[in-house]
């Protein structure tokens, strides 16, 4: 017997085509591709054309949305998109938002936030199309997201697996801890040792360098870029890039009062915060401070 292969469409709205990129890198694109049938992609060849897509003619399965969303003024050929999004969203079984563009709105909303958004989440808010399609969706923020993320969601889909999820729907699989885990540079956070620069090894980013970090939900550390790396290993703040408050403004400075984060870390209380500073803070490590005076020199 036939077996059919679920079928993929990938629309794009405003977008700088950066999470297309991302997933075209992933180490294994064309096996996780395999499972499904691609029915249209921007840079990839499917079996319809964009025309087919205008004409709303194209069988869809699996909705793949990449870039902010507005309701009106942004076309191609001829069409508002969010009309080609909307007519396929009602056709797919799952809809999944690639990006933080999609998802919240991101960078692009900074140029009209009154009328850009993400599909279904406007920031943290829902738009009025999440009550009609939050049964569908999965959100994949990031800026772009890691192509790992992507091919999880695909895959668990293909084998008809349930994806749990957080309530901006986002896999807890990927997005169920911060970014500060498994960042390399955690010790230094504990023991309150900053680095000043960018791109050295050994110190924390948080206070002289803005580190978003330990208020960021996401698998960086984890799943590795190029299963190699992160911003953090390579001496660079993250940027928080898959929340919805992304792109903040000031992003290369924590603000604190009186040397405290004016925000704590995700899930830690205050009154233990203080605490463990308070006690940190009476300790000097020998190791710690010596590696750091050889970057001084």
């Amino acid at each position: 017997m036939m077996v059919t292969k679920p079928r993929l469409l990938w629309l794009q709205s405003i977008t700088c085509n950066g999470n297309t990129h991302s997933f075209l890198n992933h180490p294994d694109l064309f096996s996780i591709l395999d499972h499904f049938e691609i029915v249209h992609h921007p840079a990839l060849e499917g079996s319809y054309t964009f025309n087919d897509v205008i004409e709303g003619i194209v069988p869809c399965d699996v909705l793949i949305l990449e870039g902010s969303f507005t309701q009106k003024g942004f076309l191609k050929g001829g069409v508002e998109v969010s009309s080609l999004i909307e007519t396929y969203a009602n056709k797919a079984q799952h809809i999944i938002s690639a990006g933080t563009c999609a998802t919240f709105g991101g960078i692009f909303k900074q140029k009209d936030p009154e009328n850009i958004s993400g599909f279904c989440f406007d920031l943290e808010e829902q738009t009025s199309r999440y009550e009609m399609y939050r049964s569908k969706l999965i959100s994949l923020p990031g800026c772009p997201m890691h192509p790992k993320w992507m091919s999880y969601v695909l895959l668990m889909i293909a084998n008809k697996k349930k994806i749990a999820i957080d309530n901006l729907h986002r896999p807890v699989e990927l997005y169920g801890y911060t970014v500060h885990t498994g960042c390399t540079r955690n010790e230094y956070f504990e023991w309150k040792i900053d680095v000043k620069n960018f791109g050295l090894k050994e110190g924390c980013l948080f206070y002289e360098n803005g580190c978003q970090g330990p208020y960021t939900r996401g698998s960086c550390n984890k799943i590795l870029w190029n299963d190699t790396s992160s911003k953090t290993r390579v001496g660079t703040p993250c940027f928080g890039c898959t929340e919805p408050n992304y792109p903040q403004e000031s992003l290369f400075r924590t603000k604190t009062n009186m040397g405290i984060p004016a925000k704590m870390p995700l899930g830690v209380p205050k009154r233990a915060y203080l605490t463990l500073t308070g006690v940190t803070k009476s300790f000097k490590i020998k190791r710690f401070t010596e590696r750091l005076m050889e970057y001084d020199k």
